[in-house]
């Protein structure tokens, strides 16, 4: 029978070299948001003359916006990043469009109570709606200007021009951080209150180590690819770590509630040899799960739409690490953490024998 829990230093050993450059390059500061959770204005373009994206930049910084950020897609496009523009202030009126009167503010009650229109009221008079409580994106002011001054420069926008075009107010990226932190929190404490709950304290601990390996595995391959080549991650991303939990969770439950059912038939065995049992038993099954799973993230990640792009790599490489803790960390810690409490006992024990003589 194959040893695998006899070699879980080698396991752990090559998840520390996994888990340790992406740690890094999180406090280097290589993660780069979204606009989704920064706040901005992005939209992309293309123009008759073709510029680069350092020319564009250029352009921007002399129309205004020195903080604005340009690169070239992987398509020709120019995706151009600035301040949150085109927003309108809640507490300013809505301007009326043309051809529509607003009701007049000397409505006079009527008989019943209800206020009636002024008679040199419009009889088509639509009543203007009150502002929102949050910024309203007006897409035919400051960023209908910058568009117009670029094509200025660099010609005519090709046709489609802009292709996108997305507003994210600050107040938005900032509660979409905390939410984003307080479910992957939430969703943690409760695996491990469940696992804890199910199989024993001990093994729901185990469980969370694995799920962290997995979490900041993905997290520090974004970090890396953030630092070297600049890929943002946006609100799908945590969608996908959400997603990566629970796959790995999947497969670590497996792994545990075989270890219970084979506890009960070889007692008396090593636990040690109990768990590697488990994990041979259960190995092909997680193996083919995963597999099947794969192939369909390299399919959406090779042929999809760029726009689920970072969604479906972070997936892939979440399947594939969940797989891996759940057969060669998750078991392996309890196995480790149990021969520890057993040496522990053991040399209490030895402690006591002399005392009691």
């Amino acid at each position: 029978m194959f040893d695998i829990v006899g070699k879980r230093n080698w396991y752990f050993a090559f998840s520390a070299l996994l888990t340790i450059p992406g740690l890094i390059f999180i406090a280097l500061g290589g993660l780069k948001p979204s606009v989704d959770f920064t706040g901005g204005t992005v939209f992309q373009v293309r123009y008759a003359s073709e510029p680069s994206a350092d020319e564009v930049q250029a352009a921007l910084v002399d129309l205004g916006h020195p903080e604005a950020i340009v690169r070239a897609t992987d398509d020709g496009w120019l995706e151009i990043r600035t301040e949150p523009i085109d927003l309108v202030d809640p507490t300013e009126p809505i301007p009326v469009p043309s051809g529509s009167v607003a009701a007049s503010p000397s409505a006079t009650p009527s008989a019943s109570g209800s206020p009636a229109a002024s008679p040199s009221a419009s009889p088509t008079a639509t009543p203007v709606p009150s502002p929102s409580p949050g910024p309203v994106i007006d897409v035919d002011t400051e960023l209908g200007d910058l568009e117009a001054a670029l094509e200025e420069r660099f010609g005519a926008a090709a046709e489609g021009s802009p292709r996108s075009a997305t507003t994210v107010g600050p107040i938005v990226g900032a509660d979409l951080i905390r939410s984003s932190a307080i479910l992957i929190i939430i969703g943690e404490i409760a695996i491990m209150l469940y696992l804890g709950l199910r199989f024993g304290l001990r093994f729901g601990i185990c469980a969370i180590v694995a799920l962290l390996h997995d979490v900041i595995l993905v997290v520090g391959l974004f970090a890396m690819l953030g630092f070297f080549f600049g890929v943002e991650f946006d609100a799908l991303f945590v969608t996908a770590l959400l997603t990566i939990i629970g796959f790995s969770v999947h497969d670590t439950i497996v792994v545990f509630d075989r270890i219970r059912e084979n506890r009960v038939r070889h007692a008396g065995e090593p636990f040690g040899a109990i768990v590697n049992h488990s994990i041979l038993q259960t190995m092909g099954r997680s193996i083919i799960t995963s597999i099947t799973v794969m192939v369909t993230l390299a399919a959406l990640l090779l042929l999809g739409p760029p726009t689920i792009r970072t969604f479906t790599l972070a997936l892939l490489v979440g399947v594939v690490s969940g797989t891996y803790s759940s057969i060669f960390n998750a078991s392996q810690l309890l196995v480790a953490w149990h021969e520890w409490s057993e040496k522990r006992k053991a040399g209490a024990r030895a402690a006591v024998r002399p005392l009691s003589r």
